[in-house]
């Protein structure tokens, strides 16, 4: 049988939520689930450090064939949005360092495809995922949860052509992003 792993990452500068399954054929098994919490260090390169570290921490315990991640959605404040670029930013390059292939999904597109709302909660999400994975509890921050739905969401795209944005080496990434380098 066809198995692969699947890591979700949900980045942030104060909480990154990541969630790992498993799949065999259409089946899913989930793996792990957790966060790791940035809010006690005040400098934002010490952040995005540990955010590197964990997610190689990750690669290299879970050995996920794909990782999928949630892309920043466009808000108001442009200081978040940038601090939420960067933490993914590096959380994209320990995953292309290890040459785990990435694939981008907005906030809706992940809603959609756990709950079929694009305007779901978080709450609405994790119950949605508590009962996919029959998980016995939810954790206290859903950032964890986002992380997990994000791998679920990329499950459920397998196979079709507009998924996201899969960017499978750095030279993939530069040639699909050429406008915004120089």
């Amino acid at each position: 049988m066809n198995e692969k792993i699947i890591m979700g990452i949900d980045p942030g500068t104060t909480i990154m939520g990541f969630g790992i399954i498993k799949v065999s054929g259409q089946n899913l098994e989930f793996l792990q689930m957790n966060e790791l919490l940035l809010q006690k260090y005040k400098d934002p390169y010490t952040k995005l450090k540990l955010i590197f570290e964990r997610t190689i921490e990750l690669i290299d315990t879970y050995h996920p064939d794909e990782i999928a991640i949630e892309a920043p959605f466009f808000g108001k404040n442009v200081q978040s949005m940038l601090k939420l670029g960067r933490a993914q930013g590096v959380a994209m390059a320990a995953g292309l360092s290890k040459q785990v292939p990435i694939t981008e999904y907005m906030p809706k597109k992940i809603k959609m495809a756990i709950t079929g709302n694009g305007n779901a909660s978080k709450e609405q999400v994790a119950k949605m995922l508590q009962n996919l994975l029959q998980l016995k509890t939810l954790p206290k921050n859903l950032d964890a949860t986002d992380g997990l739905a994000a791998a679920v969401c990329h499950f459920y795209n397998q196979g079709r052509v507009e998924v996201g944005k899969n960017y499978s080496g750095w030279a993939a990434f530069v040639k699909q992003n050429g406008d915004r380098i120089g």
